[in-house]
């Protein structure tokens, strides 16, 4: 009987997890570039109170034996790249990666990478975030700059009054072995961890790269239909443990009385 209430127990605390992850992918339905997570559970260790296969005492075979289980523990909270979809903003600085790929950045002096797209201008002239961190390899617009481009491979062009070419260079983006392996810093913003491997430097549109949308932004790849049933599912699996502690407890209370 006791048994029953802490594999009951190890279920709530795993679909605690389970909300605790849901509600952050439902916060963030809005953020720019947001990859959505996902949490996965595997069953604990089994009790063998009689092995499959053993031998019977007539010289037969247990088919399937007793095994019973301890409950469930939550093994990874993986993040799904999967591709968000597009809004067209018109902005000449808001760049969207079709395909696979981050950007580059440089915050605080360390090379962080990034999906949202979402850039501005600094005093300088350099592209760079909403907190300031440059885009790699630096680029600075200069000031008579008319019209600014971006192809689909990375292409940057400067344009001046008069039509004449002001500067130009290549955005370059970066890909991963492994992009769930990547580690979540928060601010749209990921670093490389022995699990996701080295990044590797490619052009947009070359070997299996992504390319570039000028004007658009990637949105969140986040299923509001689809989060709102994983939360109903996960609230009853809650429900329904503390349902199996209640009757846990109310056998264990009918044991106590059985003496009186």
């Amino acid at each position: 009987m006791i048994r029953s209430l802490w594999t009951a127990a190890s279920g709530m605390a795993a679909q605690k997890l389970n909300i605790d992850v849901i509600a952050n992918n439902l916060a963030n339905v809005n953020t720019n570039g947001f990859k959505k997570s996902r949490a996965d559970f595997e069953d604990l260790l089994y009790q063998n109170l009689r092995a499959p296969g053993a031998s019977t005492a007539t010289g037969g075979q247990v088919p399937t034996g007793i095994q019973v289980g301890m409950g469930t523990r939550p093994v990874a909270v993986q993040k799904i790249f999967s591709q968000g979809d597009y809004v067209k903003t018109g902005n000449e600085l808001d760049f969207a990666i079709e395909g696979k790929g981050f950007f580059k950045i440089l915050s605080n002096g360390e090379e962080v990478y990034i999906r949202s797209g979402a850039f501005k201008i600094d005093s300088e002239g350099f592209i760079c975030t909403a907190n300031g961190d440059r885009l790699q390899p630096e680029f600075s617009i200069p000031a008579e700059t008319v019209t600014f481009t971006v192809d689909s491979g990375g292409n940057m062009v400067c344009m001046g009054p008069d039509g004449t070419e002001l500067a130009s260079a290549q955005i370059k983006l970066y890909t991963f072995p492994n992009p769930s392996g990547l580690l979540s810093i928060g601010g749209n913003r990921f670093i490389p961890s022995p699990a996701s491997g080295d990044p590797v430097e490619g052009s947009p549109g070359v070997d299996g790269i992504g390319t570039i949308a000028q004007g658009y932004l990637e949105m969140s790849n986040v299923d509001v239909v689809q989060e709102m049933v994983n939360m109903i599912t996960g609230q009853r699996a809650y429900e329904v443990n503390s349902k199996c502690i209640k009757a846990a407890d109310e056998m264990l209370q009918i044991a106590n009385n059985i003496r009186r």
